[in-house]
């Protein structure tokens, strides 16, 4: 499957380096946040590739939820499972959770269908900012701090109708964003289709925080270098 150049599996054990996460985060989902940069400060792996690497591995069922609790830099050795319980943890050597994966349902390890589904939910994820977010925080008048943007990826969840099928598209059904005093959650729900018929659909949940007044002239300037840095890349590439 082509996640697997994206990641490195050592004696039973998933690791990841910069440029695998790097490249994942620009090359599949899009997604130019400067955490996913190759020199960033504060590396991130991408949540959208652990997500990836979890399908890959052991499979996608019927109903699964995904509960972020810590960031994973590279080079940490963290344990993936081969086959799906009612609940799996992601953690590394020393017992630290990254991530639980709540499964139910029939499950399937179609490739096709496993491939589509990431391509399609991927390039989703990976254009929530600044296409998504910048919209919210205009509509409620908020906006993140331009010094330090910090939006966390928290969970998401997924619901499939039909397994069976083997080409998967993905669409916005509604997006929203519930403030608290400097912190912001924002839910993105979608639906999957396959010829034209839904066969499932799902939620996306982040958090901002460092909420601050909204100023047009300053997302303006975020969004602008963000897509800058992208032009950059593919210019580049």
């Amino acid at each position: 499957m082509f996640v697997e150049k994206f990641f490195n599996q050592i004696d039973n054990k998933v690791e990841f380096t910069r440029k695998q996460a790097s490249d994942f985060a620009k090359q599949i989902a899009d997604d130019f946040n400067p955490l996913h940069n190759v020199d960033a400060k504060r590396f991130c792996v991408p949540g959208d590739l652990l997500f990836a690497v979890i399908l890959n591995k052991a499979g996608l069922c019927e109903k699964m939820a995904f509960k972020f609790s810590g960031m994973v830099t590279d080079g940490i050795a963290l344990n993936f499972p081969e086959q799906l319980t009612n609940e799996d943890v992601i953690t590394d050597a020393n017992e630290k959770q990254y991530l639980t994966i709540n499964s139910q349902g029939t499950c399937t390890k179609n490739t096709t269908l496993i491939e589509s589904l990431i391509k399609a939910y991927v390039g989703f994820s990976g254009h929530t900012f600044p296409h998504i977010l910048c919209d919210l925080m205009a509509k409620n008048d908020v906006m993140i701090n331009p010094a330090r943007p910090m939006v966390m990826y928290e969970s998401m969840s997924i619901e499939m109708f039909d397994i069976s099928a083997e080409d998967v598209s993905l669409e916005l059904s509604e997006s929203t964003l519930t403030i608290d005093g400097k912190r912001g959650n924002a839910c993105l729900a979608f639906n999957l289709f396959s010829d034209g018929k839904q066969i499932g659909r799902g939620e996306k949940h982040m958090v901002l925080s460092g909420l601050r007044p909204y100023c047009s002239d300053t997302i303006s300037k975020i969004s602008e270098e963000y897509m800058a840095s992208k032009a950059s890349y593919h210019h580049a590439a």
